[in-house]
């Protein structure tokens, strides 16, 4: 049986967001209809609106969120009715060669992110007769969505619906391209670029690690001033007086690693990047950057004479069936900033205020609160 639900799509990119009364059908073998209580406003799907997603329109919009499982399909066995889950923008099948090797941020059961299309070759949002795929097969913009079982990871009772939602995508995109992607250790100096949603985790990850210079790089005064509260030293408004402090403090040997999580990756920030790291240095890239546009131009004799590395890193090299619940321990320890990265809730039909709040870097990260 199908039901009613709202949620917000983008039609075309431009547009912003537009709230339509979507139909939603039942789960189908290892499927799960879950009742969203929270969704995370993440930049990545700013990206559809703007242009730069490689998406199939329309789309339901959202891939962070938590809630409660109301029904399952077939086969399934990972959760039940009645069980509070949060969801992993990527899904993590636990048998496929990247999952069975350590790497399930790489699942194969992700492949059809941008089409929304479940792995029968079938939808299940729809917009009269028209077939919807939510973003990252997810779709956090509706009350509720169809997902793969493999995307639901339990949560417990005492963590909030708002905060768990920030964790199946922005915490550990940043904290694992700090301490899984770029691997820093104790006593290194550390220079992120952008410090928003992605980055302020970044900041937690690389000063939980042992970082003993964590230099923040960001345009923006609110986003300087919290990126202190989540572990910075040091915090600058331009790239260059970033670097001339890391050539000071270091003697010129030059930072360690390089994360770049700005709104929006160019090829300004990975020249900067690049060259604020010394020997050995290591620069990881987790921003995406425009569709169609290329940002990684770089002599070779950059990255040969000092050894540099220049590297990606998706969801931050995490495991969502591992770190999600040990992030989630860290937080309860008080060794991870949640609640603070949260700058205001929002209801669904706030959604592009939402999004233009973050355009003007009014937002760590915004949160809508579903009224269910």
């Amino acid at each position: 049986m199908t039901i009613t639900i709202r949620g917000a799509i983008a039609r075309e990119p431009h547009t912003g967001w537009q709230l339509a009364e979507l139909t939603l059908d039942e789960p189908r073998s290892h499927e799960v209809r879950v009742r969203f209580h929270a969704a995370g406003l993440c930049h990545s799907d700013a990206h559809i609106t703007e242009g730069d997603a490689p998406v199939r329109f329309p789309v339901v919009g959202g891939h962070e969120g938590a809630g409660v499982v109301e029904s399952v399909g077939p086969d399934v066995r990972r959760v039940k009715p009645g069980d509070r889950v949060v969801c992993s923008y990527i899904p993590a099948c636990g048998a496929c060669r990247p999952c069975s090797t350590g790497h399930q941020n790489m699942c194969v059961k992700g492949l059809n992110a941008g089409t929304g299309m479940f792995l029968d070759g079938t939808f299940r949002f729809h917009l009269g007769e028209e077939d919807l795929g939510g973003f990252c097969t997810l779709g956090t913009f509706a009350q509720s969505a169809v997902v793969s079982e493999w995307a639901c990871v339990p949560l417990a009772d005492d963590i909030p619906f708002e905060i768990a939602a920030l964790v199946g995508c922005g915490v550990p995109t940043g904290w694992g391209s700090a301490v899984h992607a770029a691997g820093v250790r104790a006593g290194e100096t550390v220079v992120i670029y952008g410090s928003g949603g992605v980055g302020s985790n970044a900041v937690q990850g690389a000063r939980y690690a042992g970082a003993k210079n964590v230099v923040v790089v960001d345009p923006v005064g609110f986003k300087r001033d919290m990126a202190k509260v989540f572990g910075a030293t040091h915090v600058f408004a331009d790239a260059r007086e970033a670097h001339d402090f890391v050539v000071e403090t270091t003697w010129g040997q030059l930072a360690d690693h390089a994360i770049c999580t700005p709104g929006v990756l160019t090829e300004e920030v990975v020249n900067n990047a690049v060259q604020v790291v010394g020997k050995g240095g290591k620069v990881t890239m987790t921003a995406v950057g425009r569709l169609g546009e290329n940002t990684v131009h770089v002599h070779a004799g950059q990255t040969i004479s000092y050894q540099r590395q220049i590297r990606g890193a998706l969801f931050g090299d995490s495991n969502p069936l591992y770190d999600i619940p040990r992030l989630f321990g860290l937080y309860r320890s008080g060794d991870l900033k949640l609640d603070e990265l949260i700058t205001r809730k929002y209801r669904l039909d706030e959604i592009n205020d939402a999004y233009r709040d973050l355009a003007e870097g009014k937002n760590i990260r915004g949160v809508v609160v579903h009224e269910n």
